[in-house]
């Protein structure tokens, strides 16, 4: 079933169902199985990746690529919501149900349930939208219902260059301005490129903010994904006041940043806490192939550019080659081709009991939203949703309704779920 969004429909939801692909064609979902819809792999279904990997390159475990496929097995819907978007980046929730959503040019502006979209939020500080750049990823407080208080990542502009920063402001009563606006962090060196800001933002239960920093992709800045004393290649953990949080593992090393969680990292922009868990994870981006989905750890080192399952974009190897190397941490699992993640999200909603603890991603250059089946800390079923689209999906986030709601590079807004 093809889906089509008339160019003259605005603000108006499109409401279709989805169809399951399957090898030989489609088949329309069956009716949902409230009894006890499965949540485990079918080994008879094949991995959902069926090109051929750009590298001979093979995985360190078993089921750390390409584990066997699964297929939803409860009927759900999808709307598009809107298709007026510019280039959005982040989506959060608002308590009272709508959405605040970020645009890469520099704009943030809401989204009713329904789709319909606000004017421009006003108050915000300019951003380097070249490249990779703009205005990122977003996050609300906690406590928001009190103090409106909204935590958004940019790209911002210095002389020397360009950086990951991170600010914070308030929301007014009449929700057309961010006021009192203060950059509460830089992950320095800034670095005159376009390319791998990083760019997720997320509290942790603690009450402190977890943040996500690219390399900035050339030769060059590479190895400071290495270096303890540089914010690049980083996930970071800082307070709400741009303070290195208390209990970091780097507290007290004089020769390390002691706001820095984590380090060998690429260009990350997926982070999600497991609700049941409370782990942290992240995924980020790999060269040619390569993709990772990582659990985080304190003080780990995750070990780009020093080990990787990709190979440069030319297909020469990246420095030595090699996959492994004692004292880097593993991916729980990679990609290769990329599909190039973005935006993640555990679902935690009892609406679809099949998808519970299971985590979305939102794909890129893959084109779809991913989703794994998480168990032991390993993945151990894949299933690919909204392939037939022809979207980049950029970010995800779940409702309080039980829905998965998704923005695309090409300015749609989606909801996934249950009528």
């Amino acid at each position: 079933m093809k889906n089509i969004l008339p160019s003259s429909m605005t603000g108006i939801a499109i409401i279709f169902t989805i169809f399951q692909a399957t090898a030989c064609g489609g088949s329309k979902l069956p009716k949902s199985d409230s009894a006890s819809p499965s949540t485990q792999s079918d080994s008879s279904i094949v991995p959902v990746e069926t090109k051929a990997p750009n590298s001979s390159k093979k995985p360190a475990f078993a089921g750390q690529t390409r584990v066997a496929g699964v297929k939803t097995k409860s009927a759900y819907d999808v709307k598009i919501l809107s298709s007026e978007l510019k280039n959005p980046w982040g989506i959060a929730q608002l308590p009272d149900g709508r959405f605040l959503i970020t645009e890469k040019k520099g704009n943030m502006r809401i989204a009713s349930g329904a789709g319909i979209l606000s004017d421009l939020i006003t108050g915000l500080p300019p951003v380097n939208s070249r490249g990779q750049g703009g205005l990122l990823g977003l996050t609300i407080d906690p406590a928001f219902s009190q103090n409106r208080m909204v935590y958004w990542v940019f790209s911002e502009n210095l002389p020397e260059g360009s950086l990951t920063s991170v600010a914070k402001g308030k929301l007014s009563a009449d929700d057309k301005k961010i006021e009192n606006v203060t950059v509460i962090y830089r992950a320095t060196p800034a670095y005159k490129g376009n390319l791998h800001y990083g760019g997720r933002i997320l509290f942790e239960k603690s009450g402190n903010l977890i943040i996500s920093t690219g390399e900035r992709s050339d030769e060059q800045t590479r190895p400071q994904a290495q270096h303890l004393n540089s914010g690049l290649g980083k996930v970071i953990r800082i307070t709400t006041d741009g303070k290195p949080a208390s209990g970091n593992p780097f507290s007290g090393n004089s020769d390390a940043r002691p706001e820095l969680y984590s380090y060998g990292h690429r260009n990350v922009q997926g982070l999600a806490i497991n609700s049941v868990t409370g782990e942290l994870w992240e995924h980020e981006f790999g060269p040619r192939g390569g993709d990772e989905l990582n659990l985080i750890q304190p003080g780990k080192n995750y070990g780009w550019p020093t080990i990787t399952y990709g190979i440069e974009y030319s297909g020469e190897k990246v420095g030595a080659g090699i996959t492994q190397q004692q004292g880097l941490e593993q991916p729980v699992y990679y990609w290769d081709p990329v599909v190039s993640p973005s935006g993640m999200t555990f679902y935690t909603s009892d609406s679809m009991p099949e998808w519970k603890n299971n985590l979305f991603i939102s794909c890129l250059s893959g084109q779809h939203i991913a989703r794994l089946i998480i168990t032991n800390n390993k993945v151990v079923g894949e299933e690919r949703l909204l392939s037939n689209e022809g979207q980049r999906f950029r970010d995800i986030t779940q409702g309080n309704d039980g829905a998965l709601y998704a923005v695309t590079d090409q300015g749609r807004l989606y909801r996934v779920g249950r009528k």
